[in-house]
C-alpha cells in the first residue's frame, strides 16, 4: 500500500509541475481563489416503456416498465498560485422503477416488482491556461441486486489552437446478486422436516425455499463483473464553419456478464438460466461532425460503428439540428437511428436446444432496428428564467423511441442550471 500511495503522489506532482509556471511573476499576478460553489444543475426525468419480450420470462412476457430519474451535480471551481483551474463536480442521482417483469424474477418475491437506485460520483478536474486538463473521477451505484464502483484517469492536450487530443481510462467493478428463479434451484428428492441446502457445481449453496445463501447462512452470494475500457479522441477545427472529431474506445469485460433470473426456454420445453461467456470484447468507433450554417443553425451529426466478439456489429447515425428562435430562446430536433445483427448466443422462446453451450433470449442481443427521434427546448433569458437570475437556463427534451422487436418507449427530461 505504501509503494502504491508513494506512486500515485509521485504522479501527481509530475502533472502539478507540468501544469505550473516558470515565471515567478505569475506567481505575483496570479492570487489563490478558493474553491467555490459555481453551478448546480439538476436533472430530472419519467421514462416508459412497452414491449412484449421479457429476458425474464424467456424471451416473451411484459416488458412494461416505468421510471423516475433525479440526477444533482454541484460543481465547484477554484485556482491556484499557478493559475491552474481546480474544478470539482458532485454528483448523486437516484432512480425509482416499477417494472412488470421484476414479479418474476424469482416466483418467492413475486410481490416485489421496481427497484430503487442510488449513484453519486465525484470528479476532479485541474486545467492550466493553456488548456489542457487532467483529472480523476469516482462512481458508485447500488441497488437491490447489483452494486458498482468505478474508477476513471482522464486529460487533454491542446496540439495546438485548432486540435485537441484526449483519454479516458476507466474500471467498472460490479458484483451481481445471484438471485435465480426459484423453479430453476436444484431440488432434492428427499423430504426433511428440517432445512436442506443444495450445493451447485460452482459451491453455491441454497435452501429448499429458493433463497440463495452463500457459505454463510444469512450470506446472498454474488458475482463479480469487471470492465475496462481506454477511449481515446481527437477533436479538430478544420474551418471557421466545420469541426469534426473521431473516437475510439476498447471495452474488455470479464466475470459473470449474464443475469441469473433471466430464463431460457429450450425446444423441448425445459427452462434454464441464461447462460454467457465469461468475458467480451468491444471496439467502438465514432466520428462527430458539426457544421455552423449560419449564426441561427447547426448541423450536427455523429455516426458509430461498433463489433464485439459476441457476433455483434451496429452501426448509429444522429443528426440534430440548434435552430436559434431568439438570442435566448432556441429549439433543436435530433433523429437516431440505430440497426445491429444478433449475438451467436440468442435464441427466441423455445429456439435454443440442449447441444448449445451458451444461451440467452434477452433481446438487447437480438437482430434489430431502431429510431429515436424528439425536440430539445433551450432557454437561458439574460435576467434568469422566471426572472430570477440565479435561475440560469432550462433544457426541456422529449424522445420517442422504437424497436423492431415491438418495443416502445418515450422518456422526457427536464435540466435545470443555477448560478
Amino acid at each position: 500500500m505504501k509503494k502504491l500511495s508513494l506512486t500515485v503522489i509521485g504522479l501527481y506532482a509530475l502533472f502539478l509541475q507540468a501544469f505550473s509556471q516558470n515565471s515567478t511573476l505569475d506567481t505575483v499576478i496570479y492570487k489563490t481563489k478558493p474553491l467555490a460553489l459555481e453551478e448546480v444543475n439538476l436533472v430530472s426525468s419519467y421514462y416508459s416503456q412497452n414491449g412484449n419480450h421479457s429476458a425474464v420470462t424467456g424471451g416473451i412476457g411484459d416488458e412494461h416498465v416505468v421510471d423516475f430519474a433525479n440526477g444533482l451535480d454541484l460543481k465547484f471551481v477554484g485556482w491556484d498560485q499557478s493559475h491552474n483551474k481546480h474544478s470539482i463536480t458532485a454528483g448523486l442521482g437516484f432512480d425509482h422503477h416499477t417494472s412488470a417483469s421484476s414479479a418474476y424474477v424469482s416466483s418467492t418475491g413475486a410481490s416485489k416488482t421496481g427497484g430503487t437506485r442510488v449513484y453519486p460520483s465525484l470528479d476532479w478536474t485541474v486545467e492550466n491556461n493553456k488548456g489542457n486538463t487532467f483529472g480523476f473521477g469516482a462512481y458508485f451505484s447500488t441497488e437491490y441486486n447489483y452494486q458498482s464502483m468505478g474508477l476513471d484517469f482522464h486529460f487533454s492536450k491542446k496540439l495546438n489552437t485548432n486540435s485537441e487530443f484526449s483519454a479516458k481510462f476507466s474500471g467498472y467493478f460490479d458484483k451481481v446478486k445471484l438471485i435465480y428463479p426459484s423453479e430453476l434451484i436444484p431440488k432434492s428428492s428427499i423430504v426433511s422436516s428440517t432445512p436442506t441446502y443444495y450445493t451447485t457445481a460452482s459451491g453455491r449453496r441454497y435452501l429448499s425455499s429458493g433463497s440463495a445463501y452463500g457459505d454463510d447462512e444469512n450470506e446472498i452470494p454474488s458475482s463479480p463483473r469487471n470492465t475496462f475500457t481506454a477511449s481515446l479522441s481527437y477533436a479538430q477545427v478544420i474551418n471557421k464553419s466545420i469541426q469534426a472529431s473521431v473516437m475510439f474506445d476498447l471495452v474488455t469485460q470479464s466475470g459473470y456478464l449474464g443475469l441469473p433470473f433471466h430464463r431460457v426456454y429450450f425446444n423441448d420445453g425445459t427452462g434454464h438460466v441464461e447462460n454467457l461467456p465469461s468475458s467480451r470484447f468491444k471496439i467502438p468507433i465514432g466520428f462527430r461532425l458539426n457544421a455552423f450554417v449560419s449564426d441561427q443553425v447547426v448541423i450536427r451529426s455523429y455516426f458509430r460503428y461498433y463489433q464485439d466478439d459476441w457476433g455483434i456489429k451496429s452501426n448509429t447515425a444522429d443528426i440534430e439540428i440548434p435552430i436559434k428562435v431568439s438570442q435566448f430562446f432556441s429549439i433543436s430536433p435530433f433523429y437516431r437511428y440505430y440497426t445491429q445483427t444478433a449475438s451467436k448466443y440468442f435464441g427466441a422462446y423455445k429456439s435454443h436446444t440442449a447441444a448449445d453451450e451458451f444461451y440467452s433470449s434477452n433481446y438487447s442481443l437480438s437482430e434489430l432496428t431502431s429510431h429515436f427521434v424528439g425536440l430539445g427546448i433551450h432557454t437561458a433569458p439574460p435576467k434568469g428564467v422566471l426572472n430570477n437570475q440565479h435561475f440560469s437556463s432550462l433544457d426541456i427534451r422529449y424522445g420517442h423511441y422504437t424497436q423492431s422487436t415491438d418495443l416502445n418507449s418515450n422518456i422526457i427530461t427536464f435540466d435545470f442550471t443555477f448560478k
